[in-house]
């Protein structure tokens, strides 16, 4: 039996700027991976089993991990059974990329068990064919990526983060919020001076910004709630995290951040005190 942490993420700014004529959006953003994880198992076995402390989580064609196993299966001709354990923590519909690093994670293991040597190249191509995201779960750094997710360049933070999720109950469809963009009353962040501002260890106050913040406060008024509520303690930086729902609050004091977890516990929100990943 393999075991993996599949990591979330955050996207800690956002800028879509193109519709590409095979209809995905071109993209520039900034990821952070977060010390928060889904745990994945998998082992070879005489017939094929999923298992999921989430019942709602279903083994087929839309599952990320499934998705990953028929390709990997496809290109390298395995033929084995396996059975597969998925404790799910990271909430779906949430902007935190919970199925994209499982897919990644399933990638990880199934190197591990028949010890494929893959290159960076193959790792990018395998992985985007599953999930725009999934290339940057794979890696777990900080990166800027472009284009649908293949194109990731590292790079190192100066200074540890620590961050509170908040996430209201209802979600957000990634599909119905490009649907609802509007790209002339979006956000489109300065990418390249937030980047250059955490490598330096500088302020990142103001750079933050999500052009599908837009569309997404349109689709649910309750992430606008949530975000009102994190921006009134005035204690760090606060932004929506991919197509949503999950709003972050970020800072460099661990204090101020448990302090406003401490103070919304109770709340109809999903809460999680978390920070930057640091291997």
């Amino acid at each position: 039996m393999m075991k993996d942490r599949a990591y979330a993420k955050i996207n800690l700014s956002l800028d879509v700027f193109n519709i590409r004529e095979d209809g995905y959006h071109d993209l520039l953003s900034i990821m952070l991976p977060i010390d928060f994880y889904d745990e994945l198992e998998i082992s070879i076995d005489t017939q094929d089993s999923f298992s999921c402390n989430r019942r709602f989580i279903r083994y087929n064609e839309k599952n990320s991990i499934y998705k990953m196993i028929s390709l990997i299966k496809e290109r390298y001709g395995i033929k084995d059974h396996h059975k597969i354990v998925l404790n799910k923590v990271i909430p779906t519909q949430a902007g935190l990329g919970g199925g994209t690093a499982d897919a990644a994670s399933t990638l990880r293991i199934f190197e591990k068990i028949y010890g494929l040597t893959l290159s960076r190249e193959e790792i990018i191509d395998m992985c985007v064919k599953v999930g725009a995201d999934v290339p940057f779960n794979y890696f777990n750094t900080p990166a800027i990526v472009s284009g649908i997710g293949e194109g990731i360049k590292p790079f190192p933070l100066k200074k540890q983060y620590y961050i509170l999720l908040a996430k209201p109950r209802s979600g957000v469809s990634t599909k119905e919020a490009y649907d609802r963009l509007d790209m002339g009353k979006c956000d489109h962040p300065d990418i390249l001076k937030l980047k250059k501002a955490l490598e330096n260890g500088e302020s990142i106050h103001g750079l933050l910004g999500n052009s599908l913040e837009q569309p997404a406060l349109l689709l649910n008024d309750d992430i606008r709630r949530v975000k009102q509520k994190l921006q009134s303690y005035e204690a760090g930086e606060v932004l929506m995290s991919g197509s949503g729902s999950t709003v972050f609050c970020i800072s460099e004091n661990e204090r101020d951040i448990l302090n406003i977890y401490e103070d919304m516990k109770g709340n109809d929100v999903y809460l999680r005190f978390t920070k930057t990943l640091n291997f």
